[in-house]
């Protein structure tokens, strides 16, 4: 039995209601508000901030089980009623903080870096909380308590994250896929990996209203952001962040937001190593949305005064085409904790961020080139001191997004006229049309 406890509370502090981790649920039985898992901090706070630091660096990208797993190797500030024989890892997080020199120069600027959390097992975030909530599942199966699946609604890499994991611990998966919007490479990871695929003639947000009926009515464990345990992973991309900075804050993290379970994970991140003596300042945070589904961002623009949803737009960004966000209150809090900013981007600005990047030597998503475009917009505002040191959140490998590279650079996308196109040149197999088009193209 670990020293170290958790437990789930509801986000409304006047409300104060609380649950045991193994419980089956996903919002308060009191006020029906979000949950969110809280630490026993005090227990936290018997090992100094220097302990920890020296704890989590002894255990960093080590092959001892399962610490070598940049979640679990963090495993007394995520989820320590988990036995370690009912872990399920893949050797999640550990991924580059890739430092982003040229694009950088080519601005003006010489501390921009892209945290590569697509560099994972599925090819994206997801793993990280993946990771967290299916190992719960696997210990409350060892206690006895009959779950006989686990389900999500998802645009893509949710899905591909849950089925993985799910196939590792020997779990049923359940997927709700919106019909024909999501990427072939997305489509085929759940697929390749047997869970139960539901193609849903509608958007996600149908699929998300569908499975919560679902996972209500029968004994499914829901796997989406609403579910707090998700949080618990994925606030790790902050800690290991700071790790690899040598424990130095940055001073901006842009974060691109759908249903905006990241925002609040990062700030949870950041807010338990303040508390515990690990950091001594916080960054400022910036939302990056679609223009075409910018619910976060029309709140914003009145102060958060108040909050609508919207009817998604089609978007490149597929993953962030969400209207209706589980997660936006949890979103709100954190952004006025962190003096937040959050901007939109056009689908043009997007698709050109994501290309200009890339000839610097990535291969982003279009998720990613909505946050690179908004911290272009806001650069050109002079938002930025030259030497702030700028994170930028990389959501998931371009990999999965072959179809939106290929359609840039042939020009066929809607909305987008690339600037960024760098179409194959054909040409016939003769020696004086090669050496003439390389002397236009490259040595002129």
């Amino acid at each position: 039995m670990s020293e170290y406890r958790a437990w789930f509370s509801c986000i409304n502090e006047e409300c104060g209601e609380t649950y045991q981790l193994d419980e089956i649920i996903y919002r308060c039985k009191k006020c029906n508000n979000l949950l969110e898992v809280v630490h026993d901090m005090e227990q936290l706070r018997k090992k100094s901030g220097t302990e920890w630091k020296e704890l989590f660096d002894g255990r960093y990208r080590k092959q001892v089980w399962p610490h070598g797993s940049s979640v679990w190797g963090k495993k007394e500030w995520v989820c320590p009623m988990v036995e370690d024989e009912n872990i399920v890892s893949m050797y999640e997080g550990a991924t580059n903080l890739f430092w982003a020199d040229r694009f950088g120069k080519n601005i003006g600027m010489n501390d921009i870096w892209i945290k590569m959390c697509g560099n994972s097992h599925t090819g994206s975030f997801k793993d990280l909380g993946m990771t967290v909530l299916v190992s719960v599942v696997k210990q409350m199966q060892s206690d006895n308590k009959e779950i006989p699946a686990v389900a999500c609604a998802s645009t893509g890499d949710t899905s591909a994250a849950l089925a993985a994991y799910c196939a590792s611990a020997g779990i049923p998966a359940i997927v709700f896929l919106p019909r024909d919007k999501v990427s072939i490479a997305q489509l085929v990871q759940p697929i390749s990996n047997g869970a139960l695929v539901l193609s849903l003639d509608t958007d996600f947000d149908g699929c998300m209203e569908m499975v919560q009926k679902v996972t209500s009515e029968k004994n499914i464990y829901l796997a989406n952001s609403i579910n707090s345990l998700r949080i618990e992973g994925q606030k790790t991309i902050s800690i290991e962040l700071c790790q690899q900075f040598d424990w130095e804050v940055p001073d901006w993290v842009i974060i691109p937001g759908g249903n905006l379970g990241n925002v609040s994970a990062l700030g949870k991140g950041f807010l338990i190593m303040y508390d515990l003596g690990l950091i001594k300042k916080l960054p400022k945070i910036v939302c990056a949305q679609a223009e075409n589904a910018n619910p976060l961002y029309l709140s914003y623009k009145k102060g958060f005064e108040e909050f609508h949803p919207v009817k998604a737009k089609k978007t490149l960004a597929n993953a962030i085409q969400i209207g209706n966000p589980v997660s936006i209150n949890k979103a709100i809090r954190t952004l006025k904790q962190f003096e937040g900013i959050v901007e939109q981007a056009s689908e043009k600005e997007l698709a050109d961020a994501a290309a200009m990047v890339d000839r610097t030597g990535t291969f982003n998503c279009p998720h990613t080139g909505v946050a690179l475009a908004v911290f272009l917009k806001l650069q050109k505002r002079n938002m930025f001191n030259p030497k702030d040191k700028i994170v930028v959140i990389s959501t998931a490998h371009g990999l999965k997004f072959v179809e939106f590279k290929i359609g840039y650079h042939k020009s066929e996308l809607d909305e987008v006229l690339p600037r960024y196109a760098n179409k194959p040149i054909e040409l016939p197999n003769e020696y004086n049309a090669v050496v003439d088009t390389i002397d236009k193209n490259i040595l002129r």
